[in-house]
């Protein structure tokens, strides 16, 4: 009875190309979003440079106006239209 069972390993063929390429992608995949995740989740410190530079005065002529919406004329009101019946 023990000669009938067989508890030999069993045969895993070796990986592809293509399997090993999905797999390494796989994991490069995955590393990319957790960067991503952490660059959202933990602020980013500013250089000191860089701070400077956003607080100097700024010349009149260099600031813009916002321009103004101009109105808009394409809209006309819809008429009321009674249902025939």
């Amino acid at each position: 009875m023990a000669a009938e069972l067989d508890f030999s390993p069993p045969e895993i063929p070796e990986p592809t190309f293509m399997e090993n390429v999905l797999r390494y992608g796989l994991f490069f995949g995955a590393i990319f979003q957790v960067i991503c995740v952490l660059a959202i989740i933990l602020p980013v410190s500013k250089s000191h440079k860089t701070d400077s530079d956003s607080f100097e005065p700024k010349n009149s002529e260099t600031v813009k106006k916002p321009k103004a919406t101009a109105p808009q004329i394409s809209k006309k009101p819809k008429k009321e239209t009674k249902k025939k019946r």
